[in-house]
């Protein structure tokens, strides 16, 4: 059973910082791709950050400076953490990974955690 679980939201002044986290049970992140998406209210979810299993980046142009997206192989978590925080960063945050896949079997489908809110005030 594949589990995605984030945390580290919260409330943050403008300029702030925030680590967040997701941590998987089910699969190993160092042979998924891995993203993470948010969704403000009354828009659609969007992608902010991937990694992929090889640890190549991608970042979407809003957050590119801001945020950089990490995996810990060892902790089988992976971490996004943002920095110089604006109130259009306000959103839940959501971890997603792709089919993921084992070393025998691969999924049919998406996974996604239930989501982190992240609030920046002005």
């Amino acid at each position: 059973q594949v589990q995605l679980v984030e945390s580290g939201g919260g409330l943050v002044q403008a300029g702030g910082s925030l680590r967040l986290s997701c941590a998987a049970s089910g699969i190993i992140f160092g042979i998924n791709d891995v993203s993470w998406h948010r969704q403000a209210p009354g828009k659609q979810r969007e992608l902010v950050a991937s990694i992929t299993s090889a640890g190549g980046t991608n970042y979407a142009d809003s957050v590119k400076g801001r945020f950089t997206i990490s995996r810990d192989n060892a902790k089988n978590m992976v971490y996004l953490q943002m920095n110089s925080l604006k109130p259009e960063d306000t959103a839940v945050y959501y971890c997603n990974v792709p089919r993921p896949m084992g070393s025998m079997w691969r999924s049919l489908r998406d996974y996604w955690g239930q989501g982190t809110q992240v609030t920046v005030s002005s």
